[in-house]
């Protein structure tokens, strides 16, 4: 609609108030979106709903790159078609209004508003760059806390791995050992029982 938009700088600024309210209602739903990741107890569903907020987020610092794209073409465009008006004396009441104190005072209000909406878009493109490495830096951070917790776990099962190896490690010696005395306490036995029963062999 913006790119397609003729006139006049009202309408234009009637479609950026609503493009606006959009952008505004979408950067809400982002940020339910990224509470209700937050709050996830799977790592992995986290993870998950994470990635899909910074997707979000790019899609709409791409089409806010557009939209203002889109924008300063239209403006342009309404201003090249109100100067080729002017000239080719298309509209002589729009040129004496333009001429007039009036259509002078109209236009340096329109230039003036034009210049304040351009610099709240700059604006908040700059708020909306600080939220994006903020969201960024958190990620970071989570990250790296899950990195430290595998790595913890990592050394938790290999330490109890050398503990399990340990301990076959001794049971084996031990059921050595109990066979080797076993065997020796029968020998015993016999030897005894032979010499007891059969003192003559």
């Amino acid at each position: 609609d913006i790119t397609e938009c003729t006139g006049p700088q009202s309408r234009l600024t009637e479609l950026n108030a609503d493009v606006k309210k959009s952008f505004h209602n979408l950067r809400l739903r982002i940020q339910d979106l990224e509470q209700m990741a937050m709050e996830q107890d799977k790592e992995s569903d986290k993870q998950a709903l994470i990635s899909q907020v910074e997707g979000h987020r790019k899609q709409m610092l791409s089409n806010q790159t557009v939209w203002r794209k889109a924008n300063l073409a239209s403006k342009l465009s309404i201003d090249n078609m109100e100067k080729q008006a002017l000239l080719n004396g298309a509209d002589s009441t729009v040129r004496q209004r333009k001429m007039t104190k009036e259509g002078l005072a109209q236009t340096t209000s329109d230039i003036t508003e034009n210049l304040m909406s351009i610099s709240r878009m700059m604006a908040q493109q700059v708020q909306q760059s600080e939220e994006t490495m903020t969201s960024l830096a958190t990620s970071s951070r989570t990250i790296q806390e899950t990195n430290e917790e595998f790595k913890t776990m990592t050394g938790t099962i290999q330490l109890g791995r050398k503990l399990i190896t340990k301990y076959n490690r001794r049971e084996l010696t031990d059921k050595l050992l109990i066979f080797l005395a076993l065997a020796l306490f029968l020998a015993t036995v016999l030897y005894i029982l032979k010499k007891r029963l059969f003192p003559f062999l």
